[in-house]
């Protein structure tokens, strides 16, 4: 038993790191539970449990969402319900956030081409069996794209408190860290590359998700309700 825990942990490090990301929001809650991301709480336990659903029905036969042998281990379908949800979530919280009607209008735009694509995805392959590759891939470019204009608008803002206690800055720090890697490996993906170059991809996903919530730790541990912007 200790050595399939360890084992555990080792290869699914991020399960618990989520965890202790929520912990640490809730803890921290009264610096943000005014602000765009009240709910972020709720993301994050949400995700822990979305990884956590997703291991048990890939490994135990107990847990599973298709009656079919075959598609017994299919997990897909969390994932894809998931990362529209956190998309549209992020999508939310910067319209929010910018001070410019011209780029609170984009990001609007942006949320509702998010979910068409979202749809055209699943109605042309079975969400249920497949990841929703060309949807997560436009939803990436459309994040990024939303945090290049947030970071540029910080810049240009007269601020009073330094960016280093803005919990914002840090987790859109962590966003760019891992939606910088994450439509790259997905398009490699799609092109079928040689299995060569694909047994870099979990390494190297791991790790932006690891620098990723070490980013959104930082920022919640040192943030300050003033400095948020």
């Amino acid at each position: 038993m200790p050595d399939n825990l360890i084992r555990f942990l080792t290869d699914h490090f991020y399960i618990p790191l989520y965890l202790f990301t929520w912990l640490i929001s809730v803890i921290r809650y009264k610096r943000f539970y005014d602000t765009p991301l009240k709910y972020l709480p709720m993301l994050i336990i949400y995700t822990f449990f979305t990884e956590v659903l997703g291991y048990f029905i890939k490994y135990y036969n107990e847990f599973v969402f298709f009656s079919d042998g075959r598609y017994a281990w299919h997990n897909v379908i969390i994932y894809n319900v998931y990362q529209i949800v956190f998309f549209l979530f992020f999508f939310e919280v910067y319209r929010k956030v910018s001070k410019n009607k011209a780029i609170k209008k984009q990001i609007r735009y942006l949320s509702i081409l998010c979910a068409i694509v979202y749809l055209i995805n699943g109605i042309t392959y079975n969400p249920l069996h497949n990841q929703m590759t060309y949807a997560h891939i436009v939803g990436s470019f459309m994040m990024l794209y939303i945090l290049v204009l947030y970071f540029r608008e910080i810049y240009l803002e007269k601020i009073s408190h330094p960016t280093k206690y803005n919990l914002l800055f840090w987790i859109s720090s962590g966003l760019m860290v891992f939606y910088s890697i994450f439509p790259i490996i997905s398009i490699i993906y799609l092109l079928d590359l040689n299995i060569g170059i694909q047994i870099y991809f979990r390494p190297l996903l791991l790790t932006a998700i690891a620098l990723m919530y070490i980013l959104v730790n930082i920022g919640l541990i040192f943030g300050k309700r003033k400095a948020f912007k």
